[in-house]
């Protein structure tokens, strides 16, 4: 599994360093910093992102998986994200991609028209940004997708499954009825 997850992988690295690069030219703008979780709600990923957790849920010694398996059980459902203990995420290194733009300008699309956002918190007294600190969503998660399509044809990810998943549906397996 670790080869076909090269792809993802490498994507990662180059989302966190734009990230990184965004964080530093934003510096004194930017107030996230650890601890800080007000951006971590229940979100849906894709296949490759839940191999990749899986992945790193792996190369953790038994115990600790445990820890994070029943901490994702008794928090599945709820809004807030079940990575989630005392506001730190359990899987931080392998984290999703959207977590890891979390808090940062972001821009999208939404309904033929572009907008920025970006947490709240963040760029208070910001008057403006250059185009470098922004990340376009809709290129990032074209892709994701791209990268997740690839994924999933050098995969045997059964096709009645849903082409997003949440976390504990990743972590703990899909709950059909």
């Amino acid at each position: 599994m670790d080869a076909i997850l090269d792809n993802y992988r490498k994507f990662v690295d180059r989302v966190d360093a734009l990230c990184h690069g965004i964080e530093n030219a934003l510096q004194e703008h930017i107030t996230c910093s650890e601890g800080c979780s007000s951006c971590c709600t229940s979100i849906t990923i894709f296949p490759v992102e839940a191999a990749a957790l899986n992945a790193a849920l792996e190369t953790l010694p038994g115990d600790e998986v445990d820890a994070i398996r029943n901490n994702i059980k008794e928090h599945a459902g709820g809004e807030r994200c079940p990575l989630l203990y005392h506001h730190h995420c359990l899987l931080y290194a392998a984290r999703p991609i959207i977590c890891r733009t979390h808090g940062l300008p972001i821009l999208y699309n939404e309904e033929g028209q572009r907008h920025v956002d970006c947490c709240p918190l963040n760029l208070e007294q910001c008057e403006s940004l250059p185009g470098s600190a922004v990340i376009d969503l809709d290129q990032l998660n074209t892709i994701l997708v791209a990268i997740n399509a690839l994924f999933l044809s050098q995969t045997d990810y059964p096709a009645e499954l849903p082409e997003r998943l949440s976390i504990a549906e990743a972590i703990l397996g899909l709950q059909r009825s």
